[in-house]
């Protein structure tokens, strides 16, 4: 069981980062809620104006293959990140949001390393993720947080995969 730890981003404030809980659907649309429109778009690769309970579900499910992490700053009690692994072996699919007005501040990319970190701590060498086609600023998180990318377009998204090497690049 992952522990709640405080990091500290590069140019962003300091985080308080916790694990997801099993069925904590209230943190999820918490975040959601401060996701716009086109961060929604690029985070589920196509509109998404509300979350289905299925979808819903399915990203507040945490257990042995899923995990989560949430990040808070000092003075905001609302998540300002989730990233988040679904692991299949030695393998796992990643996928992050960050609020709106916490963007372009480093908050993704340590949130994402803390997540590779654990990922890594579990086992986990390979990680995928789909990235829109027009997404450059998580393009260039995952460049920043993978070893040895192989990157395909695959029409809309990039199919991203890299391996978790013993520190980041």
């Amino acid at each position: 069981m992952m522990h709640t730890r405080a990091i500290k981003p590069k140019y962003g404030p300091r985080l308080l980062v916790r694990p997801l809980r099993n069925r904590d659907v209230e943190t999820v649309l918490a975040l959601f809620a401060r996701l716009g429109d086109e961060s929604r778009r690029l985070r589920f690769n196509g509109p998404k104006p509300r979350l289905r309970d299925v979808d819903l579900q399915q990203l507040a499910r945490v257990d042995t293959n899923h995990h989560a992490l949430v990040a808070y700053v000092d003075g905001d009690p609302e998540p300002v990140a989730i990233a988040r692994l679904v692991r299949d072996g030695g393998k796992a699919e990643i996928a992050f949001a960050v609020a709106d007005g916490y963007q372009q501040r480093g908050i993704g990319t340590a949130l994402t390393r803390e997540l590779i970190t654990d990922a890594r701590v579990a086992g986990v060498t390979e990680v995928t993720a789909l990235v829109s086609n027009d997404n450059p600023a998580a393009l260039a998180l995952l460049r920043r947080t993978l070893h040895a990318l192989e990157i395909r377009l695959d029409g809309p998204e990039y199919w991203i995969r890299g391996t978790i090497g013993p520190s980041f690049p």
